[in-house]
């Protein structure tokens, strides 16, 4: 349990799990997730499903990206921040 709440308060993790629904969104997708196309469905059914796949498809991607560049910054920030505190007790050590 305590790796889970570990897990769940770490700062990587909301951008990781946006950036892992999109994904499993277009893997879905790719492996026939549209299928509800092929059936016979009653047109309301069929034209909000499209709907919702048309939205799905811009904005995923659009999530995707965003989540991506958000888990870079924080990396690059914390590895800057760590060179910083390394090179500050390096200071200490040698005065």
């Amino acid at each position: 349990m305590e790796t889970l709440k570990r897990v769940v308060r770490n700062e990587y993790f909301p951008a990781a799990a946006v950036l892992m629904l999109v994904v499993l969104f277009w893997v879905a997708g790719l492996l026939g997730g549209l299928s509800l196309l092929s059936r016979s469905q009653p047109p309301i059914a069929t034209l909000t499903w499209l709907l919702f796949v048309y939205a799905a498809a811009v904005l995923t991607p659009l999530a995707g990206i965003l989540a991506a560049a958000d888990l870079i910054r924080r990396w690059w920030r914390n590895r800057r921040g760590a060179k910083a505190g390394t090179a500050k007790a390096g200071a200490r050590i040698g005065s």
